[in-house]
């Protein structure tokens, strides 16, 4: 019988892979990148920043538009007591709205960035 041939040499250039796992030092986190400050979780942050600031400068607009004509209002305003009008039901009550609008929005741009690195 002729002897067999010395076992082949394989070289290894990673690390190994286990099914389930998608990180070598443990499963892929996003607060991780965060916490490192990687160039990644300077981007998630940055965009929970961006999101926020579109949400902030939506609210500005409106209430630039719903101020801005308002000593127009006054000035043509025959009557006091409909300058109290405008103010009471014209301006007050859509920045109630507006400030829930805002609050509502500002939470769920939260509650989405937490959802994402919290892997949920």
């Amino acid at each position: 019988m002729p002897p067999e041939p010395p076992a082949r040499r394989v070289t290894v250039t990673g690390p190994p892979r286990r099914p389930g796992r998608r990180h070598p030092t443990g499963p892929y986190r996003p607060r991780t990148e965060i916490d490192e400050q990687t160039t990644l979780g300077h981007t998630y942050v940055r965009s929970l920043i961006r999101s926020q600031l579109r949400a902030a400068l939506a609210v500005l607009a409106v209430l630039a538009l719903l101020v801005a004509p308002l000593p127009l209002v006054f000035a043509t305003a025959p009557d006091a007591r409909l300058e109290w009008a405008v103010l009471g039901f014209g301006v007050y009550l859509p920045l109630v709205l507006l400030a829930r609008w805002y609050v509502r929005r500002a939470e769920r741009n939260e509650r989405d960035f937490v959802r994402l690195v919290e892997d949920r």
